[in-house]
């Protein structure tokens, strides 16, 4: 090699073009099509910092380090493309901890695996067969070109500058995506890291029932003011929490079919909560499960439960606890998958029943089907109310699970061909199915008597159909069912039905409501107060406003108001507004409303960090 120029094969020339290269196919992926020149200006000084370390202090083994590198800093862009395609946020360290997790969704990862993502690794299999073909050549990478003796130190100096500057001037930013679209992928890693290591160092905020409910701007009502105060007093509690399902789904018909004729009727039989969003975080249908239970945010990072199981944390099953009811969970899945295993004593369930009880019988998704949940599940639920206490049964089905796949002899429903081969058209058929085994369960309630000694509660635990992993195809079928686009407002939506024959008349309920107010409404039912009780949700049939804080799903910072959706972009000046209904086009988010959402999500982190360790039994 010529000593005085940097030669083409300079390892340091070639994998910073390839890393370019890899940043415009992340930035396509989730960014779109846009101008990707200030995108690869913020990424590739945090590459080079990297490659600078390497042409500085390697002696040996330099171009090992760069191959190194290079997969690992690719794995990271892939994870984000794949995370993104999932859930719609950008990967961190919090998420990537979690990757245990795949093993049990490698369907719902495959599915959202376009080919053309994998050519983000087609350089590494190149280069290891050239360098395996070449392995006797000393050329690569032992050479000192003058970049290697005088320059590093400077560029070295310049990229970790460039790479400070750039986080330090877009920290304030809450929105995520935001975020590491102006400080570049591997920074914002890097940030969030130190971000983290900073809020578990500061001291927790104090946490009060009034201000949490000034925050919300309302009032807790008197006991004797309050409408359906004890109306299901003593009553069993069964809550079903239907996997993947929204609320689109009610009232559709397609092809002059309904799709979920069994949750048409109960709507008419029940108070139906028309307005109703889901606020999970990481842990998805587990988040669900804690939120339902407990009436508090999700952790910044991580599920919940993951990040509290450990902790004594005030629920819905301590307060029945209190008036006599015995509590258990059914989930046909390992009580192992995101640790539940710890999760449902730290939520205070007395029982659960997990893989071992349901069997591999009938299999669908990961585990025994809706089926054989809900057939075993009322034989057990009849069983515990012989032995004489009030029963809260938590019962969470599972089949309609992405990439909805079940055998075609579980249709319900057929479609025509233009829904062959469609997320859409498969989705359609397994909530279909989760709704015609959703009526046997009800069916055998009343059979076994159980039905009218019971308030069920019926709500979906989550979207099934996210918008960032859309094809054309699917986009343009939801559109034709909806009759409009299919956006934030559809997508987050979710049904909540609270059904008691006789004790609860029939009504819709429009009052706008998220997951963390399910404890809150159960509890003026069954007539639990909450006066004295730390929670962040609200009884939806007593108020008539609401403030839903999002986080994870949405970009932090967002939020749900009565009117709309409101997402921030840089910050409230360039976010984005989806209107809720036709009314509400005229809406303006405000800088009060996005303060009070943080603020209300930074106590709910607060007052769970400030919890106790629960003493665990082995």
């Amino acid at each position: 090699m010529n000593s005085k120029k940097l030669h083409w094969t300079e390892p340091f020339v070639i994998f910073s073009v390839l890393m370019v290269l890899k940043i415009n196919l992340v930035w396509f992926v989730i960014y779109g099509a846009a101008n990707v020149l200030p995108f690869i200006l913020v990424s590739i000084p945090s590459v080079w910092v990297v490659f600078t370390l390497i042409e500085w202090l390697a002696r040996r083994r330099k171009l090992f380090l760069y191959m190194l590198t290079n997969i690992i800093m690719t794995s990271v862009y892939f994870a984000a493309i794949m995370y993104y395609k999932y859930y719609g946020v950008i990967v961190n360290y919090q998420a990537l901890q979690q990757a245990k997790q795949v093993v049990q969704v490698k369907a719902s990862v495959l599915e959202l695996m376009h080919p053309y993502y994998l050519f983000i690794y087609t350089d590494i299999i190149v280069l290891l067969v050239i360098f395996m073909v070449r392995k006797k050549s000393r050329h690569w990478g032992k050479s000192q070109s003058p970049i290697a003796r005088k320059g590093v130190p400077i560029l070295l100096s310049v990229s970790l500058l460039t790479c400070l500057m750039t986080v330090w001037s877009n920290r304030g930013i809450a929105n995520e995506l935001k975020q590491a679209e102006q400080m570049g992928i591997l920074n914002y890693q890097v940030y969030t890291v130190f971000a983290n290591i900073n809020k578990e160092a500061q001291e927790p905020l104090p946490v009060d029932l009034e201000t949490i409910l000034a925050l919300k701007q309302i009032e807790m009502k008197g006991e004797e003011e309050r409408k359906y105060w004890k109306a299901a007093e003593d009553k069993n509690l069964i809550v079903i929490q239907l996997e993947s399902f929204q609320d689109f789904l009610i009232g559709l018909s397609v092809e002059g079919q309904e799709v979920t004729p069994v949750m048409n009727k109960l709507v008419e039989q029940s108070l139906y909560f028309s307005q109703f969003y889901q606020q999970i975080g990481q842990g998805n249908t587990s988040d669900s499960e804690y939120m339902s239970n407990t009436s508090f945010y999700v952790p910044s990072g991580g599920a919940a439960s993951e990040v509290l199981s450990y902790k004594d944390i005030p629920s819905l099953p301590k307060l029945l606890k209190e008036k006599s009811y015995r509590s258990v969970t059914f989930h046909t899945n390992s009580v192992n998958f995101w640790n539940r295993k710890e999760l449902y004593p730290s939520l205070g369930f007395d029982q659960y029943y997990d893989r071992d009880f349901f069997g591999d019988e009938d299999p669908i998704a990961f585990a025994a089907s809706d089926e054989v949940l809900y057939d075993k599940a009322v034989s057990e639920i009849e069983a515990l109310l012989e032995e004489g206490d009030k029963l809260y049964a938590q019962v969470i089905s599972m089949s309609n699970h992405h990439p909805y796949e079940i055998p075609e002899e579980k249709y319900q429903i057929p479609l025509s061909e233009k829904y062959d081969g469609s997320l859409v058209g498969n989705y359609l058929k397994a909530a279909s199915y989760a709704d015609y085994a959703l009526g046997l369960f009800i069916e055998q309630l009343e059979e076994a008597a159980i039905r009218e000694q019971s308030m069920l509660v019926i709500y979906g635990d989550h979207m099934g159909l996210p918008i960032y992993s859309l094809d054309g195809q699917d986009k343009e079928l939801l559109e034709e069912l909806l009759g409009g686009p299919y956006d934030y407002t559809e997508m987050l939506k979710i049904p909540l039905l609270i059904h008691a024959p006789e004790a609860i008349e029939p009504a819709v309920i429009e009052t706008l409501g998220g997951q963390v107010d399910i404890m809150p409404t159960v509890a003026n039912l069954l007539g639990i107060s909450l006066e004295d009780h730390i929670h962040f949700g609200q009884d939806l049939v007593n108020h008539t406003s609401n403030l839903l804080p999002e986080r994870y799903y949405l970009p932090s910072g967002s939020y749900i108001d009565n009117d709309f959706i409101f997402i921030p972009g840089m910050g409230i000046e360039d976010g984005t507004v989806y209107p809720l209904t036709r009314d509400a086009e005229w809406a303006n988010p405000s800088e009060e409303d996005y303060e009070r959402a943080l603020q209300l999500l930074e106590l709910s982190d607060s007052y769970l960090q400030q919890l106790p360790f629960r003493n665990r039994v082995n």
